[in-house]
């Protein structure tokens, strides 16, 4: 046998590992590429319901303090939901008054501040009913609302 022979045979045979070996890499970084997606986590989504943040905060409390939780939120639901009506209320009459042709500067300045207004009543109501739950809470369960949510980095965790 010549090196004439054997050349062709060993340029079509490595062509041949070369159209594999691509091949198998190609499907290496699709599988890697599948597992990530797969193992992702799902993108937290942010609620702007206040009772479903509640949910969220009372499913990291103890089981007592959690229910206590609750037991707060559904006492003071009433004023709770009313705070927050009015406060999107407002909200919404801002981005109405932002819409408006011809603007308006004043118009927005005071929606504004009525939204501001409205924005502290709901944070005093929330923060009263948290105050309140929190009065009865074990230790524990005010820890774990001190460190919400669990997974932050914060100066007390870090000790």
């Amino acid at each position: 046998m010549t090196i004439a022979q054997i050349a062709p045979t060993m340029t079509r045979g490595s062509s041949r590992w070369l159209l594999l070996s691509s091949l198998a890499l190609n499907l290496f970084f699709v599988g890697v590429v599948f597992a990530l997606a797969i193992r992702a986590p799902a993108p937290a989504t942010w609620d702007r319901n206040v009772f479903v943040r509640v949910e969220r905060i009372a499913a990291t409390l103890p089981p007592s303090d959690a229910d206590l939780m609750r037991g707060q939120i559904k006492d003071n639901r009433g004023a709770i939901e009313d705070a927050q009506t009015k406060y999107r209320a407002a909200q919404d009459v801002i981005r109405d008054t932002l819409r408006k042709n011809p603007f308006d500067a004043e118009a927005l300045r005071a929606a504004m501040t009525e939204t501001r207004a409205a924005r502290q009543i709901f944070d005093q109501t929330i923060q009263g009913v948290f105050a309140s739950a929190a009065l009865q809470m074990s230790s524990t369960g005010r820890h774990a609302l001190a460190d919400w949510p669990p997974d932050r980095k914060s100066a007390s965790n870090q000790k």
